[in-house]
This record gives structure tokens, sequence and C-alpha cells, in this order.
């Protein structure tokens, strides 16, 4: 293989996103892996064989609550070993981190919580973002050549999202998230995006569905990255936001790696 594409996509639903042509546009972009958060299903929610038929072999970390979150992995390569889980309770019974590992390169899909619903969750999400880069730094020492796809639910700079100044107090962009961020990136951890496009404005990747015309005018937030180790940076080839995809409030993004 001399190279791995790869798409990350909050698809907000996977039953809603097939309605939409979900199945449609995969089998046109054919990834050799996509990573899906909110799928809000379990396998039986759907019909699997649509998949197979692409190719694909599903791994799945679903949510105890019905119709709440979820993360898949969707591969055409049969992984080494697939993890479910990061070994943090609270996190697993929301089934928000999936891993593969295919040869020395470790996949990690992860679903961060999001605060917007109050101080409760926000904390949790504090809390969350703790385990999961101290659960990171320790795969790291064993599984140096590190991909991490997601919906973070942070924007990181300014450039990141379109109303900066009011959305100061917005969580998603409050400065111990920003922060977060800082040290992620710090611990040798790269955001593929910004690796080939440093100042690009504009590459938005969520947008609320609270104001209809926001997409249109492309008023939103970055908050969906894929971060490598920066074992693996030499090998980014391209990072892409496919904006006008559009099966949910976010939209796909991209990475071609070497391998």
């Amino acid at each position: 293989m001399n190279g791995m594409r790869i798409i990350s996509y909050n698809v907000n639903g996977i039953r809603a996103a097939l309605k939409k042509g979900f199945a449609d546009w995969l089998g046109q972009e054919s990834p050799d892996v996509v990573c899906l958060q909110e799928t809000k299903a379990t396998p039986n929610d759907i019909d699997a064989s649509i998949f197979e038929q692409l190719g694909y072999q599903s791994y799945w970390c679903n949510a105890e609550k019905k119709g709440y979150s979820g993360v898949t992995i969707f591969s055409k390569m049969k992984p080494d070993a697939v993890f479910a889980g990061s070994g943090f309770a609270d996190s697993d019974r929301e089934g928000r981190v999936i891993r593969a590992d295919f040869g020395d390169l470790t996949l990690v899909n992860a679903y961060f919580p999001s605060g917007t619903s109050g101080d409760e969750r926000q904390a949790f999400k504090y809390v969350w973002l703790a385990h999961f880069a101290q659960h990171i730094a320790t795969l790291k020492q064993t599984r140096p050549n590190l991909i991490i796809t997601g919906d973070y639910n942070i924007a990181h700079r300014n450039i990141d999202i379109h109303d900066p100044k009011g959305n100061k107090n917005s969580s998603g962009f409050l400065p111990d998230e920003r922060a977060w961020m800082d040290e992620w990136l710090a611990s040798g951890m790269v955001d593929t995006l910004r690796l080939l496009h440093p100042e690009l404005t504009g590459a938005y990747t969520w947008w609320s569905q609270r104001f209809p015309t926001v997409r249109e005018q492309n008023k939103g937030w970055r908050i969906d990255y894929i971060s490598v180790s920066d074992t693996l940076s030499g090998k980014v080839r391209k990072a892409e936001v496919l904006a006008n995809v559009k099966h949910s409030d976010h939209c796909p993004i991209l990475l071609e790696l070497a391998t």
C-alpha cells in the first residue's frame, strides 16, 4: 500500500445521513478508512450490507443510551487489532473512543464531549480531556505512530471560528479548552490541516442548525481534526475540509498519508 486515505466525519446520526445519500457519496469518495462520530445507532439499526458492498468492514463502539453518541471505523483493510473504549468508564459508557491498529500505525477515532448543555457537562469535558491526553501519552510509548481523528468540539484559534469575539465565552472556544489544544500540539501531536495550510481561513467543519442560513454564509467553527504524531508529519500528503458535503451539521475532513 503506497498511501492511506482517511476521512473523519461527525454524521449526527448515521440513519439520518443514509437518508441524505451518505452511502452513495462514500462509494464515490472511497477512502481506505472512514471514522464516524455521533453515529447514534448500533449495527443492528442499519442495513450493514450497504457498507460491505462498498468493501468496508465495520467496527463499532456504542453508547449504553440508545440513539446517543457512538463512534465507528469502516475500513477496507482488516486491522490487526481493534479496541473499543479508552478505559475511562464514564466515557466508555457513552461510546466515545475506538482504536484500530494497522501494522505500525494506530488510528484512534474519538468523539470529544460537548459542554454546551451546561456546567455539569463542561466539567465532564475537562475531566475527559485530561484523561484522553493521558491515555494518548501512554499509548504513544508503545504505539508511537498515531492518527487521532474526530470531533474534538474545540475551535483552537481565532481563524478556526467565524466570530471569535462574540464566542469568547462559548463552550468549545473557552480559554481552558483552547489551552488544552495548545498542550496537545506541544505534546508532539500535529494538526494536519494547519501543517499544510497554516493560515487558511474559513475552513469550518460545523455550522449551527439553530440558524438555517449560517452554512450558506459560512459562519462556522472548525472543531473536527485529524492529528498525527510528529513521527508521521513528514508523510502528510493532503489535508482538506470537504465543506460541500452535506449529510450532517458537520462536514467530512480528509487526510492522505504516505505509508
